[in-house]
């Protein structure tokens, strides 16, 4: 029974070695999140990090001051690993340089006299944690309180509760002395595969060796994601089962664009690899094109394409794209991973790298949108108890949250202003965010003067022309009232994203109702076109800056409706400027009108979609 026993085990376990032979064979299609478009055919390698070994341990009390040393010795040594980074950012392609450089500089902050390092040190002194787990303790506590706080921009709270872990994983590996992953025996020409890859990790990629990449794990919002598009290198994210499908050396075909990596591909996969790799060839370079050529329609319409900044790090995409300057220039970030509000010189200089930047160009910046539900710790600490309420969307934010505390307000005024003075010849507007009444913008305008007039009696620069203030057009009340409003602001930015939000009471990050967040509801595109209209009647500017912009089968409509501005992600300027050098505005006039004839959203989509089909854009 014995032998028989051990016939039958042997025989199973040659049958699962053929299995597992067979499929480290055949083809393997694998699904993930497309981050950089491209296409990469090649062999893979794969590279893998040692985990830390780093359990969770306690201490005496007697050895509490030695675990702060280990700590103290931990962050001095990241600190150097950090300033090893930025001497590296010189041999980076400019992109990866803008995009890695600010990071690193939050890493060094969050490295010095920071939550992350104060919160640790009190963990081993009053809960006896050793180094390791007070650390991760206290950047688990920092992460869920910032992924816990309700903000529309979900991304970037994963952003910063990423920083914050990297951070954290950082300082464990040289508190357990775990050595970091290795790039250097990356072969030229290779698809690198691995588990996870953090932003540091991107920095060490030469694009100029590296046909691919591919992650198990990431997404495509994160700092890596960012620094990939930077670098240029084809990647997907996000590809299940990955590490277990492929070995070193197996043959792969990865598009970027599509999100997909075949592993051991067979001839039709391998052919098709080769066309797609020979047609994104030709689109990139027919797309290269357009950045030189201007957005103007059929007819000799011009229109105005420029970009969303959230961050300085986006500048270089900015400049590939070949946008006409920032149309919405988002000024969070001042005030983010810091624990003390930014003065006014300090503004100067984030503003100044931006206008230098774009070299003439206009910049449109948007003075602070914050409400209670954003996690900004400078702003928490620098202006008192803030309570967001049971409802922060219809709470105190934006211009309200301003004008209540005029300071914050008074200080990136005279910050615009003594940037736009230092040039002549710089462009710069300034926007209201959440304006919901004319008021707003009256009062808003009162400390805009008074700002000036404290700048020249001390005898700083101003322009001869001063920077326009206008108003974001974000709810229904702001787009109602627009004709009022248009008389007391110098122009209109339509931001369509809140404002279908809050006229169709969706938010989009609620599964359970995100299906009913439509931009094309005929109620959204009514108040669009009376917010545009109203602009219109006073030869007053307007654009929309919302996701709306950035779509090119809604340009018709938007062009339709009057708008001749759009502002929206630098990737989406290309494909937007292809859609306008198109059109003839005649054509988009009468389609627009027919679409607001409509009041079925299904209706304006078919419409929508089938612009130019069959003649659909002139019946």
């Amino acid at each position: 029974m014995k032998t028989e026993g051990g016939k039958g085990n042997e025989t199973k376990t040659a049958e699962g070695t053929r299995k597992a032979a067979a499929r480290r064979t055949r083809e393997v299609a694998i699904k993930g999140i497309a981050i950089s478009p491209g296409v990469a055919i090649g062999e893979v390698f794969d590279t893998s990090e040692v985990p830390a070994e780093a359990p969770r341990r306690a201490i005496e009390a007697g050895k509490a001051e030695a675990e702060r040393q280990r700590l103290a010795a931990a962050v001095t040594a990241s600190r150097k690993q950090v300033s090893k980074l930025k001497a590296r950012l010189g041999v980076l392609p400019e992109e990866a340089q803008e995009e890695l450089e600010p990071l690193l500089d939050a890493y060094a902050m969050m490295l010095g006299d920071s939550r992350l390092i104060r919160g640790a040190r009190r963990r081993i002194a009053d809960e006896l944690l050793s180094a390791e787990t007070a650390v991760q303790d206290e950047a688990e506590a920092i992460a869920a309180a910032i992924l816990a706080a309700k903000d529309d921009d979900k991304a970037g709270l994963k952003r910063r509760a990423g920083e914050v872990r990297e951070i954290a994983r950082r300082l464990t590996r040289n508190l357990t002395a775990t050595p970091f992953r290795s790039l250097k025996g990356v072969p030229a020409g290779a698809i690198l595969l691995a588990e996870e890859l953090t932003p540091a990790d991107a920095a060490l990629l030469d694009p100029t060796r590296i046909a691919g990449v591919a992650t198990e794990e990431g997404g495509a919002d994160g700092h890596t994601a960012i620094m990939l598009r930077a670098l240029g290198i084809p990647s997907v994210l996000a590809c299940p089962g990955l590490t277990e499908a492929a070995r070193r050396g197996d043959q792969a075909v990865l598009d970027g664009g599509a999100g997909t990596i075949v592993i051991r591909p067979g001839e039709a996969a391998l052919q098709a690899g080769r066309e797609s790799l020979a047609t994104y060839a030709k689109e990139k370079a027919r797309l290269a094109k357009l950045r030189r050529l201007p957005a103007v329609t059929l007819d000799g319409e011009e229109v105005e394409l420029q970009a969303n900044l959230e961050i300085p790090a986006e500048l270089p995409l900015i400049a590939q794209a070949g946008a006409q300057g920032i149309g919405l220039l988002r000024t969070e970030f001042l005030f983010m991973n810091r624990e003390d509000l930014p003065d006014e010189d300090a503004q100067v200089d984030a503003y100044t790298q931006v206008v230098e930047a774009m070299a003439g160009d206009c910049v449109t910046i948007r003075v602070l949108d914050w409400g209670g539900e954003k996690d900004m710790e400078a702003l928490a600490e620098g202006i008192g108890p803030f309570h967001a309420g049971p409802n922060p969307a219809l709470g105190l934010r934006g211009i309200r949250m301003l004008l209540k505390r005029p300071e914050l307000l008074e200080a990136q005024f005279a910050a615009i202003l003594r940037v736009a003075g230092a040039e002549p010849g710089t462009q710069i507007r300034i926007l209201l965010p959440m304006v919901t009444i004319p008021a707003e913008v009256s009062q808003a305008r009162e400390i805009y003067e008074r700002v000036q007039r404290r700048l020249r009696r001390k005898g700083i620069p101003l322009p001869e022309k001063e920077p326009l203030l206008g108003a974001m057009i974000e709810t229904p009340g702001a787009a109602l009232a627009a004709d009022a409003i248009a008389l007391e602001a110098d122009f209109f930015a339509i931001g369509t994203n809140d404002l279908a939000m809050y006229t169709l009471a969706v938010d989009r990050a609620e599964a359970e109702v995100s299906h009913l967040y439509d931009p094309l509801h005929p109620a959204v595109l009514r108040l669009v076109q009376f917010a545009t209209e109203a602009a219109l009647r006073l030869r007053m500017p307007v654009s929309v800056c919302g996701e709306m912009a950035g779509n090119p089968r809604l340009v018709p409509l938007l062009l339709g409706l009057g708008i001749r501005a759009l502002s929206m992600n630098a990737s989406a300027i290309p494909r937007v400027k292809q859609m306008v050098r198109s059109l003839k505005i005649d054509d988009c006039a009468r389609f627009a009108r027919r679409v607001m004839e409509q009041g079925d959203p299904k209706r304006i989509q078919e419409l929508v979609m089938g612009f130019g089909e069959a003649g659909s854009d002139r019946s």
